[in-house]
């Protein structure tokens, strides 16, 4: 048994899970002396404490180390890959299909620290400079697809590209998918119409009525996927350069909290 150093840290049971989901080293060539999992130790380490690459503490490997591991898996698409792994195991833990029939999507305006990169912009709505995170996510508020944009960019127009994008990487995650509820935000025949080509949904609309506040309808779960996130500090503003590395961030964040789901 390995002790935890950091609360961060992955037990032997959430290692157990993850481990075959890493890819391995190229055949051929100098063998990996790298330990995988104090890599691991140091990404969620570095997400959950907003800390910057070069402040890792000496417990890990070297941080571009760890930081070339984290772009690399980011560029293959690896998690990705892992967070639709684990996603069907809690998924089946509740005694649900794997796939499911109900996806919800929203999006979250995000300040960002400054100019990074070319992808930022200004919502004049709510009044937020930064970038736009979409999401859907099933009826539990599990990640199906992460979308990150410049904060002036259509959400319907973010939800459709994660629609698409899934039809065209992992299509075989949306066969049962028969309905998608929406905030008022993307009411509208030519969303909706958008939806049913692509995959023969129908959107469902779940209004407010008033300005007071109240509880939604199944609204508040991909609300609460948000609140999980910013349990994660490196998500409290963007502070990465390309969208897709924030994507990613939010990938890998999902696969922590999945993993201590699983192990209890």
């Amino acid at each position: 048994m390995t002790d935890k150093v950091y609360p961060s840290d992955l037990s032997d049971a959430e290692w157990a899970l993850i481990q075959p989901l890493i890819p391995p080293a190229k055949p051929g060539g100098h063998p990996r002396t790298t330990d995988m999992r104090r890599v691991c130790n140091g990404i969620f380490y570095l997400l959950k404490t907003g800390c910057q690459w070069q402040y890792l503490p000496k417990d890990f490997p070297p941080s571009p180390t760890v930081y070339y591991y984290y772009r690399k898996w980011q560029r293959k698409g690896v998690w990705e890959s892992i967070n639709h792994a684990l996603r069907g195991l809690c998924r089946q833990q509740v005694g649900k299909s794997v796939q499911p029939s109900v996806l919800i999507v929203d999006a979250q305006s995000i300040k960002n620290d400054g100019k990074k990169g070319e992808v930022f912009g200004f919502h004049g709505g709510k009044r937020v400079k930064g970038r736009c995170r979409g999401l859907l996510v099933d009826s539990l508020g599990l990640v199906y697809k992460a979308m990150v944009a410049e904060g002036n960019a259509s959400e319907r127009t973010l939800a459709k590209a994660a629609v698409m994008e899934l039809l065209e990487t992992q299509p075989k995650l949306l066969e049962r998918v028969k309905l998608m509820w929406v905030d008022a935000g993307y009411r509208g025949e030519v969303f909706g119409l958008g939806i049913w080509l692509m995959i023969q949904a129908t959107v469902e609309v779940i209004k407010r009525e008033g300005r007071e506040f109240q509880m939604l309808p199944k609204r508040w779960i991909v609300e609460r996927t948000f609140g999980w996130l910013n349990w994660y500090r490196r998500l409290s503003k963007e502070y990465e350069k390309f969208p897709e590395v924030s994507e990613a961030a939010i990938y890998a964040c999902m696969t922590r909290l999945m993993l201590r789901r699983l192990v209890t």
